[in-house]
């Protein structure tokens, strides 16, 4: 998909001590999710040009106050004026700093599950740990990891370094899923090549990264090209496994009984072995109607039940082992998906692709194992 042709917006304003009014000069302001930033003048002045429509998260910090995140939407005007007013960040109260020390194994588990296990997340290093606090719960069998101070990440795949701010990182482990929540903020830096093959490597990547990933799913979706980009949709319910529930209680009976684990029959163990789930995909590929509603230049996904997405122009990476999400077949030869909007009927979607409201799209399957690894900047756009 080419870059989109709209008229390009500029962002302007002022930093300053929220409680003094004095500005800030030399603050920084940048757009998270994007390449986008500026350092402020000696007046706390900053202007932001070539800022494409869409919804964005502006951001102000300067050292020793809070950092303020403000949501905007870029619409029609070409000029759009956004102050800032920093807090003061709390005074620390000793010069003594206690860097947290982290089990080995929590941390690699924080590793494997924020920058993922694909070929690209071997190339991915967090620059300073020592800050990021990692605590696995065994009991609610839950992993944590924060930091108070930016975090940063350098993508030797893609070339960017990741400045997350406020990391505050959960994961919920089952038996069956793990269930990912990230409250964070993050701002991308192009990082230098070391030559000229090294960009040409970059470059490759990052287009690869780009294919069938949640961002090329969303713009596809916004600009009507669904199936002209390689995505097939489709309709799929969940519904609970009757037997499965059915031999649950008799499992459960038998142990009441004090009756041992290993006299259960073969036919209840082969029956223990299924999902408490099932999923059933309905063949029949949805049009784009079904889902997608545009009028008067909005955008809107409108679908209920769950969207099973495949990608057909491209495999899993081979360090992908999980069965698809759609197929459960061990060895998926496309990348499959699953989408599920909370709540239903109806996310818009601004011209940039992104939802209007971020939280109102949960995603399964081959984008939940994309993770930090495969992520791009909302104003990265492959090549024509």
């Amino acid at each position: 998909m080419a870059v989109p042709a709209t008229a390009q917006v500029t962002i302007h304003g002022t930093v300053r001590d929220s409680l003094t009014g004095k500005p800030l000069p030399f603050a920084s302001v940048f757009l998270l999710n994007t390449t986008y930033g500026v350092t402020a003048d000696q007046q706390g002045a900053y202007v932001l040009p070539g800022i494409q429509r869409g919804r964005y998260d502006v951001s102000a910090s300067y050292l020793g106050y809070r950092l303020r995140q403000r949501p905007l939407l870029v619409a029609d005007a070409t000029s759009l004026t956004l102050n800032f007013g920093l807090l003061p960040a709390p005074a620390p109260l000793g010069e003594v700093v206690v860097r947290p020390v982290n089990r080995l194994a929590d941390y690699q588990l924080f590793l494997r599950l924020f920058l993922g296990t694909s070929s690209f997340a071997q190339l991915c290093r967090v620059r300073d740990p020592g800050d990021i606090r990692v605590i696995f719960d065994p009991d609610r069998r839950r992993l944590t990891a924060r930091a108070t101070r930016p975090v940063q990440v350098d993508n030797g795949a893609l070339g960017y370094r990741l400045t997350y701010y406020d990391l505050d990182f959960r994961a919920d482990i089952t038996d069956e899923t793990v269930t990912i929540l990230t409250v964070s903020r993050v701002a991308f830096q192009s990082l230098p090549p070391l030559n000229a093959d090294g960009q040409r490597r970059w470059e490759a990547n990052r287009q690869k990264a780009y294919r069938g990933s949640y961002l090329h799913f969303l713009r596809s979706a916004y600009a009507g090209q669904l199936a002209e980009e390689g995505f097939l949709l489709q309709r799929l319910q969940r519904r609970p496994n009757r037997r499965r529930a059915a031999t649950d209680s008799l499992v459960r009976r038998w142990q009441a009984a004090g009756r041992n684990h290993g006299s259960l029959p073969d036919s209840v163990w082969r029956l223990l072995g299924q999902s408490k789930v099932l999923s059933l995909v309905y063949k029949p590929r949805l049009p784009l109607d079904s889902v997608r509603t545009a009028t008067a230049g909005r955008v809107w996904l409108r679908f209920r039940d769950l969207l099973a997405v495949t990608y057909e122009n491209a495999r899993p990476d081979p360090n992908f082992h999980a069965p698809g999400a759609i197929t459960g077949h061990p060895l998926p030869s496309h990348q499959e998906s699953i989408l599920q909007l909370r709540p239903p009927p109806a996310v818009e979607l601004a011209p940039n692709a992104v939802p209007v409201a971020p939280l109102s799209l949960v995603t399964e399957g081959y984008w939940s194992f994309e993770k930090m690894a495969e992520l791009l900047p909302l104003d990265y756009f492959p090549p024509e």
